[in-house]
């Protein structure tokens, strides 16, 4: 869920196509270069005999390596399973209308199924037309909101995420103030990523929620209860839209209003980077926890921008998806969600270099070894 800057922290960003900016990959056997073209066609992955099933992947942007990381995991596994894969995207963080496109484009194709990692509540009604339609749709890594919007969903749990995040940094405060900045994706649109990580991080400092569905209507001030337990002052709830420039602006705002801030929650690590550039100018510092885990997101872990982040794996979300959706399309067995929830969690693993006592971790050497499911 990211931005338009072009460094490799850069927020997940596309770029514009001749329709509604979205932007067309193909995908074939033997290439899985990432460069964008206008509107390209599909290609034929498939061999044999059998028809290949057409299938279109639409993430929210091209460029952000998690985004780029489940594009190749898809174009990679396509030809495994004979999928026809086309390959789509929103210009940028924030555009329904590009995924909207998409999704018209796959049902004119007749398409058989959709991967999509939704941009937002705006995109459910062009989802159930999809569907009406006769195509299998699976979310990938952000659950709609309602979650049977889709077929089903391949996510990381992303209220357990936040909620690592939130136990980490509560013992990491040892019993002291915790003066928080909350840096969140939008506060113009409803996404469950959103809310889950921001939510699930206040749980895990022991923070009460109001409504859990809901930023930023907890009480401002209180006593955490996580770790030794301590005061709470929450300063802000700003929304940095996945962007590291995003990022930098929203704490710029933050520490406007109150400068001790010592403990910031970022929706994302492009936001962290961004968050503590700000933070870096100020001539202050802050314990900044985030999620994603992406190799560059752990590389920030090792040098200390970033305390700890909750890492996620992108490449086994389209991986999973891409079998499903060939299965189901040949008359197989549909997925079903993992018991007690309502998407297949594909797992998450809190990252940082400095573990504390009751809080399941690795380093960053291990979360760079395996980051993003390489």
């Amino acid at each position: 869920m990211f931005h338009r800057v072009t460094t490799p922290s850069a927020r997940r960003a596309g770029h514009p196509s001749l329709r509604s900016g979205v932007a067309v990959f193909t995908a074939t056997a033997a290439a899985f270069s990432l460069a964008a073209c206008n509107r390209g066609s599909s290609t034929d992955t498939g061999g044999g005999g059998e028809a290949a099933v057409g299938v279109v992947l639409i993430t929210k942007d091209s460029t952000n390596p998690f985004f780029v990381a489940m594009q190749e995991g898809a174009k990679a596994d396509a030809a495994k399973n004979n999928v026809k894969l086309t390959v789509a995207s929103g210009k940028q963080e924030g555009d329904d209308q590009g995924q909207i496109t998409a999704i018209e484009d796959a049902i004119a194709r007749g398409d058989k199924g959709i991967l999509i990692t939704p941009m937002s509540t705006g995109v459910n009604a062009a989802i159930k037309k999809a569907r009406e339609a006769g195509l299998y749709v699976i979310a990938l890594d952000t659950p709609p909101d309602p979650a049977n919007t889709v077929d089903i969903t391949f996510a990381t749990d992303n209220r357990e995420a936040g909620k690592l995040d939130g136990q980490w940094a509560a013992a990491t405060l040892d019993g002291k103030p915790a003066v928080i900045a909350l840096l969140d994706l939008f506060n113009d649109k409803i996404v469950s990523v959103d809310y889950n990580r921001d939510q699930g991080f206040l749980e895990g400092m022991g923070i009460p929620l109001n409504d859990p569905k809901k930023n930023g209507d907890e009480a401002k001030t209180g006593k955490y209860t996580g770790g030794k337990g301590g005061d709470y002052t929450i300063v802000c709830n700003e929304a940095g839209n996945g962007a590291e420039d995003g990022g930098r602006t929203a704490m710029e705002k933050c520490l406007a209003k109150n400068p001790n801030i010592n403990l910031v929650y970022t929706i994302n690590e492009p936001t962290a980077v961004g968050a503590n550039a700000a933070l870096k100018a100020a001539g202050t510092t802050a314990t900044i926890v985030s999620v994603d885990g992406g190799c560059a997101g752990v590389a920030q872990v090792k040098n200390g921008v970033i305390g700890a982040t909750a890492q996620q794996y992108p490449l086994k979300m389209a991986t999973m998806g891409m079998e499903a959706i060939a299965k189901v399309a040949r008359g197989g067995e549909k997925p079903t969600p993992d018991p007690g929830l309502d998407f297949k969690n594909t797992g998450v693993a809190l990252v940082t270099d400095k573990p504390v006592e009751g809080v399941e971790s690795i380093d960053s050497a291990k979360g760079a070894e395996i980051c993003w499911g390489k």
